[in-house]
């Protein structure tokens, strides 16, 4: 980065900036050559995973929704179709939505910290690689029947009897749901006072209830996977 100093009198001037034209744009597009000519070498080498012709007559086993989409066919084997289809998906694009926002702290435009934003770095970062987690576990993890198979195991049809899903009592859910959502909102307002006082509680009830919600989910996957909970919360109309 350019250093410029000028003195007038006893006035010392520093400008540390610098144009985006050449000096950024240059460089972005000399990364974007690298990596297309990158990516044309790897494919001449790596053939695309292309399949034979779809077969009406055979359904494929198992059927896998696109890369970009298998983490939401991944979060179906956890919560109901209602919630992992329409709801979840809607409170992201919300979320995306909300962030200018939610998050107008100044502090790391232009230029790249963590120091002054590790709150929202961390939080973008955790929902980043958990998605990704969720798209690398219905790719190479999901055999037959959806069933879960780790990387070296072999995919096949002849898989033991997966044990048996079970509800929480429908009290203990409702306790466990709005104790989890009750405490993620107050705590951090009690002792991190700062912080709830710079978002205020419009803006901050949002920022942790999108937060708490991203949390819940992974908490809902492992109730899953180590307890072998099916709900937390399961009646008639709704079930969580």
């Amino acid at each position: 980065m350019e250093v410029r100093q000028e003195k007038k009198g006893m006035i010392e001037l520093k400008d540390d900036k610098v144009f985006t034209w050449p000096t950024l744009v240059a460089k972005e597009f000399l990364a974007a050559i690298f990596v297309t000519v990158g990516l044309l070498f790897y494919s001449y080498f790596v053939d695309a995973p292309l399949r034979e012709l779809s077969n009406p007559g055979q359904a494929e086993n198992p059927a896998k929704a696109p890369w970009y989409f298998l983490g939401l066919q991944e979060v179906l084997v956890y919560f109901d179709p209602w919630f992992a289809g329409v709801v979840l998906p809607s409170i992201i694009i919300l979320g995306l939505i909300l962030i200018p926002y939610l998050d107008n702290n100044p502090k790391g435009n232009g230029y790249y910290t963590f120091k002054e934003r590790k709150f929202a770095v961390t939080t973008f970062v955790f929902g980043y690689i958990f998605w990704y987690v969720l798209i690398y576990i219905g790719t190479a993890l999901r055999g037959p029947f959806w069933a879960f198979f780790w990387p070296w195991e072999k995919w096949t049809h002849d898989f033991p009897t997966p044990p048996p899903l079970h509800n929480l009592p429908l009290p203990l859910g409702i306790i466990l749901m709005c104790g989890f959502y009750f405490a993620g909102l107050t705590l951090p307002a009690l002792f991190k006072k700062d912080f709830f006082m710079k978002l205020g509680i419009i803006r901050y009830s949002l920022t942790m209830g999108l937060l708490l919600t991203m949390i819940g989910t992974v908490i809902k996957m492992v109730f899953r996977l180590a307890f072998n909970v099916k709900f937390i919360i399961a009646t008639p109309w709704i079930n969580i």
